[in-house]
């Protein structure tokens, strides 16, 4: 399996908007359907990889201008090969996007598959934007 070569849905959507396939409303879609691995801070004594602090602390980057950026993986294979460069990183949590959105804090931007072909990033406001969309679909059900 190459580093281009998609892995699951998400990866295959990806793909498909970066060649002009779908609109990247079309792959937000995906993605508020699709699982995500994010990494998260080991424990002290972590028990065969499982988290057991109620709040587990994430991958954060710093972009350039400060922006915090929340690390995020379309599968916990895409993120072996860039945890190398974070010891200590080595749980993670395999959930919803939607659960990520619900329970991240405002402000933060996206990187999903970071120094991946089959990735992209997303701006502190479209991700303000899918939590608000997120937040008024489940007040209207």
């Amino acid at each position: 399996m190459t580093a281009t070569e998609a892995r699951n849905e998400l990866e295959a959507k990806i793909l498909e908007a970066q060649e002009g396939r779908i609109t990247s409303d079309d792959l937000l879609q995906t993605l508020m359907g699709s699982q995500v691995f994010m990494p998260v801070q080991d424990e002290k004594a972590p028990v065969l990889n499982v988290q057991r602090s109620t709040r587990a602390q994430p991958l954060v980057l710093s972009a350039e201008e400060g922006t915090p950026i929340l690390v995020l993986f379309s599968s916990p294979e895409r993120a072996k090969p860039f945890l190398v460069d974070y010891p200590g990183f080595t749980g993670g949590i395999l959930e919803s996007f939607k659960w990520v959105l619900q329970n991240m804090g405002s402000g933060y931007g996206i990187m999903l598959n970071p120094d991946s072909e089959v990735g992209f990033d997303m701006e502190p406001e479209t991700v303000q934007d899918l939590i608000r969309q997120l937040a008024d679909s489940e007040t209207q059900h």
